[in-house]
């Protein structure tokens, strides 16, 4: 991404648009009570009171009545097909971190087991987007927490915690090209999730070689243990490799939230937050609802004097239902150099 004299000036940046993730799967709700909905109801209040405070996207999950995370598709269905009396207006994005098992042995047999997760394609109503990881990689999501951050948690159950700290994300390329086809033939927008740059690279290659017709739409996900540091140098590294025509969200693990959102508040681009990335105010004193958060990115943001994008105004900057039909269309539309042409020399992205 280019930063000309002018890009800081909230005039001429988009509306920030907040990304909600409350629905925490990697704890227990005892964990923290007041905040990790149980009921489907509970689930749909917590999207209505995050839209309600300024999030325009909403990154779902779903639980059981006995608190685990549910991977049946039925339920997710039935949340969405709520979600979209309760919140019409929001973008809704499923985590596609979890696996969906079929609900009975007839289905079981006409899946295989990497072919579970492109159910998500299948999902009715459909979401907005689905995330998608790029390339197998680590996903060791507790690195960067302390004790602090675990202490009166489940994952300070070290078999618990040894479970997530040894997870891996298995994002191979025939798998996830055959993703984001089933996805964008639904019209379901892939949102990447990426870890660092060489899983960018491997997108424009995809791009390239007519393997996705979309818009970049990214997340930035700096939580260490196999994903990229969330300190300046590797966010800053990793923004200037990302073309203009992308749109990234930053997203960290606890206490980090909160100072990465701040400077992409203050460079143009967009946020996340929510009990599944951040339970702790700063200075570790109270848990923090997913609700105060997205609260506290508005006052923020406000004080930068960037506005806050309203459900319209996201899924214009989301690009929300958008699909090319080209190699040539979906570079140009991303920002990336054309692809070279026989005998063709020299740099190539000019007027």
């Amino acid at each position: 991404m280019n930063f000309i004299d002018d890009s800081l000036l909230p005039e001429n940046q988009e509306d920030l648009v907040i990304t909600a993730a409350p629905y925490g799967p990697e704890w227990m709700p005892a964990d923290f009570p007041e905040d990790l909905p149980i009921s489907m109801q509970e689930h749909v209040q917590k999207a209505v009171d995050c839209y309600n405070a300024g999030a325009t996207v909403l990154h779902l999950h779903v639980r059981e009545e006995d608190g685990t995370g549910s991977k049946r598709l039925s339920m997710f269905n039935e949340f969405l097909d709520r979600l979209r009396s309760a919140v019409p207006d929001m973008i809704l994005q499923v985590g596609g971190s979890i696996s969906f098992a079929p609900e009975s042995e007839g289905e079981a047999a006409k899946w295989l087991s990497d072919d579970t997760r492109h159910m998500l394609a299948e999902l009715t109503p459909r979401p907005d987007q689905v995330t998608v990881a790029v390339n197998t990689s680590q996903f060791n999501i507790v690195e960067l927490m302390d004790e602090d951050d675990l202490k009166g948690t489940s994952l300070a159950d070290p078999a618990l915690y040894e479970a997530y700290r040894e997870m891996t994300v298995p994002a191979g390329p025939g798998w996830l090209e055959e993703h984001v086809r089933r996805l964008s033939a639904n019209g379901i927008q892939s949102h990447f999730q990426l870890a660092q740059i060489s899983q960018l690279e491997t997108l424009e290659r995809m791009m390239r070689r007519g393997k996705f017709y979309g818009p970049l739409i990214l997340t930035w996900v700096a939580i260490g243990g196999g994903f990229d540091a969330p300190n300046p140098y590797t966010m800053m590294n990793f923004i200037r490799q990302v073309p203009d025509g992308a749109v990234l969200t930053l997203e960290s693990s606890m206490r980090h939230v909160l100072p990465l959102n701040m400077m992409a508040i203050a460079m143009g681009l967009h946020v996340r937050c929510g009990n599944e990335d951040n339970l702790w105010t700063q200075d570790k004193r109270n848990k923090m609802s997913s609700v105060e958060q997205v609260e506290q990115l508005v006052r923020i943001s406000r004080e930068f004097g960037r506005e806050i994008a309203t459900g319209k105004e996201a899924k214009r900057i989301y690009r929300i239902g958008e699909f090319y039909q080209s190699v040539d269309e979906t570079l140009a539309k991303n920002g990336f150099p054309p692809n070279r042409q026989p005998g063709q020399k020299g740099f190539l992205l000019h007027a």
